[in-house]
C-alpha cells in the first residue's frame, strides 16, 4: 500500500521545504528535474535515488501515479540532481519491487517492504552525455 495522497500534499509543502534544502547535496537525497506532460513547467522534486551500476533507482513511496513519476516516463528520463552533479536520464521505467529490491541498499530494502512499495522507478544515465557540474541544486 503506497501512502496515502494526503500524506503527499503535507510533504510537499511541510516536508517538502526541509528536503529541497538537503535534496540534491548529500545522497541519496536527490532532485528529479522534469516537465509537466500537460503544461511543459519545469518541475524539481525531492526524492531518494539510489545509485546502481547503470543508473539510479527510486522506490515509489506514493505509488506510480504520482505526477513526477508519470513526467519522467512520458518524457523517457529526467534530470537529476544528486551529490552536487548534475546527471542526464533515460529510459525511464517502473520495475516491480520484488526485481528491483537488489538494486536498493540492504538497510533500505526493508523500509520499502514495511511501507507497501510495490514499484521502482528506474532510470539509465544517458549515453554520451556525461554526468557533471552543468547545473547544481541551487539552480531550482
Amino acid at each position: 500500500m503506497a501512502f496515502p495522497g494526503w500524506l503527499a500534499r503535507f510533504n510537499r509543502r511541510a516536508i517538502g521545504l526541509v528536503a529541497r534544502r538537503f535534496a540534491g547535496r548529500l545522497p541519496p537525497l536527490a532532485i528529479v528535474v522534469h516537465r509537466g506532460r500537460r503544461t511543459g513547467v519545469e518541475y524539481a522534486t525531492p526524492v531518494m535515488a539510489f545509485a546502481t551500476t547503470d543508473g539510479y533507482a527510486i522506490a515509489l513511496t506514493y505509488g506510480p501515479d504520482a505526477d513526477w513519476v508519470q513526467n519522467v516516463l512520458v518524457a523517457g528520463g529526467c534530470g537529476l540532481i544528486r551529490g552536487g552533479r548534475w546527471s542526464e536520464t533515460a529510459d525511464a521505467r517502473l520495475v516491480g519491487v520484488a526485481t528491483a529490491i537488489g538494486l536498493l541498499p540492504p538497510i533500505v530494502r526493508p523500509m520499502t517492504r514495511a511501507n507497501g512499495v510495490r514499484e521502482v522507478q528506474v532510470v539509465d544515465r544517458a549515453a554520451g552525455r556525461p554526468s557533471g557540474g552543468e547545473r547544481s541544486s541551487g539552480d531550482h
